[in-house]
């Protein structure tokens, strides 16, 4: 029998331009020897119920389409025993995590990865009962992403979150929270904070700091307290930008997080909205998924030691 794909796409997905590239996609992965099962979502949640109940029939699951479709993906892979690698097309309007495993944003180069690269198996988090590929968030502009409308994005593309995040200005507020981690505990008003395994979040490239390894089983964790006063923000921005120190902006690394509040506190997974809950435990899942990368991709990861071989033992006994 020849090997078997699913490939799940979003038709709406950034500018739709998978419309256009439909066709040689397909083509592309009929070329590697795939016998192909496409499915276009129709709903929010279809990628999540056909990845958990069909993938398991298929050799390889490819998806196309935005942040947000990749996330009902990596959703549904979790949910089952058995997992099959995931190649990924993107479509969307930033496509984070894409960048981040260097896939290229062209869709045809990126079908190509998808059938013929390597395997990488990468870290994802838990988040309560849900699951996120590469960064949950809260606080200030956080909701921008999710609450943007669609047919904004496809116009406007990043303009459109500029222009949804400049009508929050006046609403900016803080939030008061319990974090803990290891043995660690910190209390305060937190205007912003961010969990993530990613060189980039919202299009910003090393937003999440210089030393970012995508299989160690931890997430690079940044909070920024609330400013006193209006310059503070200057230098809070001038911290993240440049990886410097401020008392207002808290960076570790930790495999497990816990948040609680009192109030509560909206989060976004992947851009999409993640509920307001006010106790929050997140868990960095270990090298729980494959995820197909180009044959080439130098990605910042563990290196593995080649264990010494050892020295064979003389005859002449």
């Amino acid at each position: 029998m020849g090997k078997k794909l699913l490939f799940i796409y979003n038709p709406h997905a950034g500018t739709a331009k998978i419309r256009n590239n439909l066709l040689d996609i397909i083509d592309i992965f009929a070329g590697a020897g795939y016998e192909i099962t496409v499915y276009p979502t129709q709903k929010q949640g279809d990628a999540i119920q056909w990845t958990r109940e069909k993938s398991g029939f298929y050799d390889l699951l490819v998806c196309s389409g935005g942040d947000g479709t990749l996330d009902e993906v990596v959703a549904g892979m979790l949910q089952r025993d058995t997992r099959i690698p995931i190649g990924y097309v993107p479509a969307g309007s930033t496509n984070d995590f894409a960048e981040t495993l260097k896939i290229p944003s062209d869709m045809l180069e990126a079908a190509n990865v998808a059938v013929n690269g390597k395997l990488f198996s990468c870290d994802m988090g838990k988040f309560n009962y849900m699951s996120f590929v590469y960064v949950a968030a809260f606080g200030i502009f956080t909701d921008v992403s999710y609450e943007t409308k669609q047919d904004l994005k496809n116009t406007f593309g990043h303009l459109a979150y500029l222009i949804e995040a400049a009508t929050r200005l006046p609403q900016i507020k803080s939030y008061h929270m319990k974090v803990s981690w290891d043995d660690q505990e910190i209390e305060d008003d937190f205007l912003y904070g961010m969990i993530s395994n990613s060189l980039s979040v919202g299009g910003i490239k090393y937003l999440t700091g210089p030393d970012v390894v995508l299989d160690d089983g931890l997430f690079e964790v940044t909070l920024i307290r609330m400013p006193k006063e209006v310059q503070d923000y200057t230098e809070i921005a001038g911290s993240i930008l440049t990886n410097t120190q401020s008392k207002f902006v808290v960076n570790f690394k930790a495999s497990r997080i816990r948040f609680e509040s009192t109030e509560e506190v909206p989060w976004t997974l992947d851009g999409e909205f993640g509920g307001r809950p006010r106790v929050v435990e997140l868990e960095n899942m270990h090298r729980a998924l494959q995820m197909v990368v180009p044959n080439n991709a130098d990605l910042p990861c563990m290196k593995v030691a080649i264990p010494e071989k050892e020295p064979e033992l003389e005859s002449g006994l």
